[in-house]
């Protein structure tokens, strides 16, 4: 199977406070990744890694490699812009911008100049609303402000403002972990479909969760990669006696 992303050795420091260690790992193309572990056990710095969005905090480093499609991300004279455009992110907190809900999906696109014309900006906006199964939901208040959706609808709306600069990849940072079941199942329902076409790294503190939508799951402790494996296997017959601790609750 295709590798989207490679990581070899990636150690990464906060100052000179180790976060992650020895980091070895592929994620395959259009599938879905979830990173599970107790908390401060280094899966967001791990995924934030993967579009340099660890690159604001002044005193982070990183050594090792990540390559997106056989190109060092990390390598000197790195477009991180057009890295961030490729490999997408949603945070735990949905963060629609104070406008209208056009507006937050139109904003990468016009930042970014990838329209040439207003029906074109237009239709962007609405493929995006329609592949984060929010279209139907929104398409009557376009201009309506973005707060006004219920926290579910500002989810999907984030992950269409993701989606809306055409990404290959998309990192997921507890996307449902403000969410009550039903918009949860809604968001679940969302990334699976959206494997078709993206390769999704997905953080979860929520084991089902994991168990329901990843192909593969990674086990971090500690700053670790304890194991890594396909997600039915990992689930049922892990290799290592701590990621069936954690798993069967025995801690975490």
């Amino acid at each position: 199977m295709e590798s989207k992303i490679s990581i070899s050795n990636l150690d990464f420091y906060y100052g000179k406070a180790q976060a992650l260690f020895d980091i070895t790992l592929e994620i395959p193309e259009r599938q879905i990744v979830a990173f599970i572990g107790p908390s401060g056990c280094g899966k967001s710095t791990f995924l934030r890694t993967l579009n340099r969005m660890n690159d604001t905090i002044p005193i982070a480093s990183a050594t090792g490699t990540v390559m997106i499609d056989g190109e060092d991300i990390y390598a000197p004279g790195t477009d991180v812009v057009a890295l961030r455009r490729k490999v997408g992110m949603v945070f735990q907190k949905s963060n629609p911008f104070p406008k209208s809900i056009f507006d937050n999906v139109a904003y990468g696109i016009r930042i970014n100049g990838i329209h040439n014309s207003k029906t074109d900006l237009a239709e962007r906006v609405e493929k995006a609303l329609i592949d984060a199964a929010l279209w139907d939901e929104v398409k009557d208040r376009l201009n309506t402000s973005a707060f006004g959706l219920s926290g579910g609808q500002q989810q999907r709306l984030c992950i269409a403002r993701a989606l809306a600069v055409q990404p290959e990849v998309i990192l997921m940072d507890e996307p449902a972990s403000a969410l009550d079941p039903i918009a949860t199942q809604k968001i679940e329902e969302l990334v699976v479909e959206l494997k078709r076409k993206y390769t999704i790294v997905i953080v979860t503190h929520n084991m089902q969760q994991a168990s329901r939508v990843s192909d593969r799951t990674a086990f971090f402790m500690l700053g670790k990669l304890i194991e890594y494996n396909p997600t039915q296997k990992m689930f049922t017959n892990p290799d290592e006696k701590l990621t069936e601790d954690y798993i069967t609750g025995r801690f975490g």
